[in-house]
């Protein structure tokens, strides 16, 4: 399904919840990543895509999806993507997506619980090792939802950023609280940033490459995606 003959990846929007109005924004901007560092871009909302197999992706990004968006055979054909060793990235509200499906938690590192008003805040960068950190500075100032987990995921995953509390009002998770993280799980890579709310992120030159770093950690080598090391 690819656009070019690239293996590339595969932007997944749907929602059966709450919709974000930025998920076009979101869409454009992932679009002209592709089109400035090599690799193809699909965005789709069908879920028989997962039906049919995903072997034409080296990584699959559910942005700002919502609510059961898998069917039981798309469960099934994403838990075989992330065997095969493709990447897997979540951005914003794919916290908020699939709550009765353990696997998909688990590949995600933690499930969304709630979020103060969008607001200004910042971002502490705590490892800038990483693509999708090393352009930012210690502090990142943003405006987003600033998004309260379930559970801390610290345990089992490789934190990035986090939110300073003091900065905005109405944080419910105290000193530690993880925005950014990666680990692998399940065979695949995985990064979820829970930045993205706004339409204007996706504009956003910091927040970009911030996506694009993502990217380069969870696409294979293999799949012709761009160099980590870029």
């Amino acid at each position: 399904m690819p656009t070019t003959g690239l293996p590339g990846v595969l932007v997944y929007t749907r929602t059966t919840d709450y919709r974000h109005e930025s998920i076009p924004d979101g869409i454009a901007a992932f679009r002209e990543l592709g089109a400035d560092h090599g690799f193809a871009v699909d965005a789709t909302e069908s879920p028989e895509v997962f039906e049919n197999g995903l072997a034409a992706y080296g990584a699959v990004v559910f942005l700002s999806t919502s609510g059961d968006v898998l069917t039981p055979e798309g469960r099934e054909g994403l838990r075989a993507h992330c065997a095969a060793g493709g990447g897997f990235m979540g951005v914003h509200a794919a916290a908020c997506t699939e709550y009765g499906w353990p696997f998909y938690g688990e590949l995600l590192g933690a499930r969304f619980a709630r979020h103060p008003a969008l607001q200004p805040g910042t971002v502490l960068v705590a490892d800038r090792n990483h693509p999708a950190t090393r352009h930012l500075g210690p502090r990142w100032d943003f405006t987003d939802e600033w998004y309260d987990f379930r559970t801390l995921p610290r345990d089992t995953v490789r934190v990035l950023a986090s939110a300073d509390e003091s900065s905005y009002d109405g944080g419910g998770m105290g000193a530690d609280h993880p925005l950014v993280w990666t680990h692998e799980y399940g065979g695949a890579r995985v990064f979820y940033t829970a930045l993205g709310h706004t339409r204007e992120a996706y504009r956003d030159a910091a927040f970009r490459a911030h996506l694009l770093g993502g990217l380069r950690q969870v696409m294979p080598a293999h799949a012709g995606g761009p160099p980590t090391g870029a």
